[in-house]
């Protein structure tokens, strides 16, 4: 990929990661004035808005903390919720890992992500981080050992485009972010439900109660949409941004087969990773989650999956192989091995 293209990408992430921030810190100031109201910090009377909002301005606060928090911490936080640890060369296996992530960030004319490993069986794969001289590639020791070089370069080559294009700053402020919007809806729930209707101030007329009771009505739905509003958000998000990272790892590998094989392998496999979060989920290069089928292709199939369908992406790169199907990559491989041998 040209760089100017890759500079596009950065401008555009860019953008979004500013558009995202905003959408959030909007969400947060909601269920703050929301608490306002529920406190009684402020009050419609005679069709006044009278009180200072004292809840709100903490929101917002909090909200401004959280994304200067994720902007330089998001991957220290990210590889914690995931119990992941620094991968070193103590087996040959991890130091295979270590040379196709450097040979990746050759081809991709970036330095090298610092590598991490989660102890899990399952095969998976993320990358994360601000920008590409602070990134990181984590690997799952599933991945590691079922996945020969070919495929681990394609898998590698997928997440240094994730990287390369900053997705990964996108990606790890959602994440940091949706963890603190399901953490001040629950904080709003338990507040107006247990206790948080005061008596500090009282309205002066029926129509200004009505009015309240409506107001405590929307919280209440924002408190239980903005969840769920916020986890579509980063869903929607990620999917945009798997097709791209597909194709870019065939350009860094030069070798459709490479990502291909590695997903065929993947879908084969149901084990879902033990610490892998809805929070964490569009990190990974598929979905980590027990129970989540990425194959579906309805409307609300796709609208609650983090990634694209999993046989859409293969059947893209089987385009770009020329292959017509499984049988067809098995026969090639078969033919590979009979000539190396």
């Amino acid at each position: 990929m040209a760089a100017s293209n890759f500079r596009g990408l950065e401008a555009t992430n860019r953008r979004e990661t500013a558009v995202l921030v905003v959408a959030f810190m909007l969400l947060f100031g909601a269920l703050g004035l929301g608490l306002d109201f529920a406190a009684r910090d402020i009050a419609i009377v005679d069709g006044q808005l009278i009180g200072f909002p004292v809840l709100t301005i903490a929101a917002l606060a909090f909200a401004g903390m959280q994304s200067i928090v994720s902007y330089y911490r998001g991957a220290s936080l990210v590889l914690l919720s995931v119990h992941g640890r620094p991968l070193t060369p103590d087996t040959p296996k991890h130091e295979m890992v270590l040379d196709v992530i450097n040979e990746m960030a050759t081809a991709a004319r970036m330095p090298a992500p610092k590598p991490f490993l989660i102890d899990d069986p399952s095969p998976n794969a993320f990358a994360t981080g601000r920008d590409p001289a602070h990134s990181v590639i984590c690997v799952t020791q599933g991945l590691v050992d079922q996945m020969d070089r070919e495929e681990l370069q394609g898998v590698i080559g997928h997440e240094m485009s994730h990287v390369a294009d900053y997705d990964i700053r996108t990606m790890m402020m959602i994440a940091v972010m949706v963890g603190g919007i399901a953490m001040l809806s629950d904080f709003v729930y338990r507040w107006m439900f247990f206790g948080g209707f005061g008596a500090r101030g009282r309205s002066s007329s029926d129509r200004d109660n009505q009015t309240a009771v409506l107001i405590w009505i929307a919280v209440i739905v924002l408190a239980a949409v903005a969840p769920i509003f916020s986890q579509l958000l980063a869903m929607a998000v990620s999917r945009q941004r798997e097709y791209l990272a597909d194709a870019s790892s065939v350009e860094f590998t030069r070798n459709p087969r490479a990502l291909l094989r590695a997903l065929e392998h993947i879908a084969k496999i149901e084990s879902p990773l033990q610490h892998g979060t809805a929070g964490t989920a569009h990190l990974f290069i598929v979905n980590p989650r027990e129970g989540v089928r990425e194959d579906d292709e309805g409307f609300f199939a796709n609208l609650f999956s983090t990634h694209p369908p999993l046989g859409r992406r293969i059947a893209r790169l089987q385009a770009l192989l020329g292959a017509a199907g499984p049988t067809t990559l098995d026969a090639q491989a078969g033919a590979d091995t009979s000539a190396s041998s």
